[in-house]
């Protein structure tokens, strides 16, 4: 794991559904090591489970100031990433790739990185992990454009 730009005193949240189950323990033993304290949202079986519980759970914590930064975890990522976002104040990013995870931190401040299991490796996961954790916000020109996502 690269350092990270995020306040390790806060933890971070993690959650998923069923799909997401084995990456979300993978990740969450791996950020631990790093350190991490986290907070897991669940689930906590590969039993088929309704994403939306997670993902609320997930970014109500973010937006609240309880943790850090979210990730979220499920088959294809979408539903976890439009759940998250309907929550005031979160940045949730749909990823697939380390660029993508880095551009996300980099342009859009994004508060919680969305991971799409059926669609990634494991190894490239954990990679997006990293690189979303430890990639600050430039602000500049992107923070104007930041400030206009939530237009209320």
């Amino acid at each position: 794991m690269q350092a990270t730009i995020f306040d390790k005193n806060f933890p971070l949240v993690i959650g998923c559904d069923h799909a997401g189950f084995e990456y979300k323990e993978e990740v969450k033993k791996a950020l631990t090591e790093a350190g991490w304290q986290i907070e897991d949202k669940g689930t906590h079986s590969n039993e088929s489970t309704d994403y939306p519980d997670y993902a609320h759970a997930v970014a109500g914590m973010v937006a609240d100031g309880k943790a850090a930064a979210g990730i979220l975890i499920c088959g294809s990522g979408n539903g976890v990433c439009m759940t998250a976002n309907k929550t005031k104040g979160i940045r949730a990013a749909l990823c697939w790739n380390e660029e993508l995870a880095s551009l996300a931190r980099q342009h859009n401040n994004a508060n919680i990185l969305c991971i799409p299991s059926r669609f990634v490796s494991l190894d490239t996961a954990q990679k997006m992990v990293d690189v979303f954790q430890s990639t600050a916000f430039e602000g500049g020109r992107h923070e104007k454009r930041v400030n206009k996502i939530s237009n209320t």
